[in-house]
């Protein structure tokens, strides 16, 4: 049975709705599209392997990679998260305030919810890719599904735009940014090499394409070419070579299965290549029931 921290998970909850009333307040914030309590569900941090490190919730996948430099921040789940990132965090025994670069795999509410926050409290560089920029930078609103509504988290602005094939540099940290477009036009996967006192791991943190219900194909009018984005990123995927892989959701990677709180420090049980594939596989057959919906839709 799954152990709930119900005492941490109510603080957050509270974190969360109270972060929410305050910028909704502020900035007029409509309600959450969807709402999950495993998205704020407490996990405890630990080392992945070398300096990268996971400080998510059960669900929300966030990642930390450590530098003398500085640190880059992965994802930061839903407004409020970053309340539950910094402790993490400095459970680790780091300092929020030394992360100086901001990632995501997507512009969606559950994965840059906590951007704002964290910019706020650290200076943080915030880098994405162009083509989630407008996004981020209007709460959401333009979001080509679940945008047009108003504000869904609170705004704030990239420093820096990504481009495919991009190189993020902090210290000797070296990020490759892939654009993987579909589930958000600026979607993106990050690959880098981490090392500890035995090896080098190729470890690559995965935007997996999931279909939203509401994606049409060939596409919509908020996003004209959603069938063609999808077709590249399932192929660019499929031929991708790494020894560890994540994702942006604890469950794409079955990281309950492969990790329980307390375990010795093991990187290899998450060189899960059959893992990977069978997602890639999984959105692919999503991807091909969609087609046909779209040539049997009159």
């Amino acid at each position: 049975m799954k152990k709930f921290n119900f005492h941490f998970t109510s603080l957050l909850l509270a974190a969360v709705f109270s972060s929410f009333s305050i910028y909704s307040a502020a900035q007029k914030l409509i309600p959450l599209p969807n709402f999950k309590p495993a998205w704020v569900q407490e996990y405890k941090p630990f080392r992945i392997a070398g300096n990268l490190y996971y400080v998510g919730s059960y669900e929300l996948g966030c990642y930390l990679i450590t530098t003398p430099q500085g640190h880059i921040l992965i994802n930061t789940g839903l407004p409020g998260s970053d309340t539950m990132i910094r402790q993490h965090v400095e459970e680790l025994g780091f300092k929020i305030s030394d992360v100086r670069i901001l990632l995501t795999n997507q512009a969606h509410f559950d994965h840059v919810g906590g951007f704002a926050a964290i910019k706020k409290l650290t200076g943080a560089q915030i880098m994405v890719q162009e083509m989630d920029a407008p996004v981020l930078a209007d709460g959401g609103n333009s979001d080509y599904l679940m945008g047009g509504h108003g504000l869904i988290f609170q705004p704030v602005k990239a420093d820096r735009l990504l481009h495919d094939r991009d190189t993020v540099k902090l210290g000797d940290m070296q990020i490759v940014v892939l654009h993987h477009p579909g589930h958000t036009k600026g979607a993106s996967s990050f690959l880098f090499d981490v090392k500890d006192e035995a090896r080098t791991y190729r470890v690559l943190i995965a935007n997996i394409p999931t279909l939203l219900d509401d994606t049409k194909f060939p596409g919509m009018p908020t996003y004209t070419h959603a069938e063609k984005d999808y077709a590249y990123t399932l192929d660019a995927m499929k031929n991708l070579q790494f020894d560890l892989w994540f994702a942006a959701h604890a469950g794409q990677f079955d990281l309950h299965k492969k990790y329980k709180p307390g375990d010795g420090y093991h990187p290899e049980v998450f060189s899960d290549r059959a893992g990977y594939d069978a997602a890639i596989s999984d959105c692919y057959q999503d991807y091909l029931k969609r087609l046909d919906k779209k040539v049997s839709t009159p």
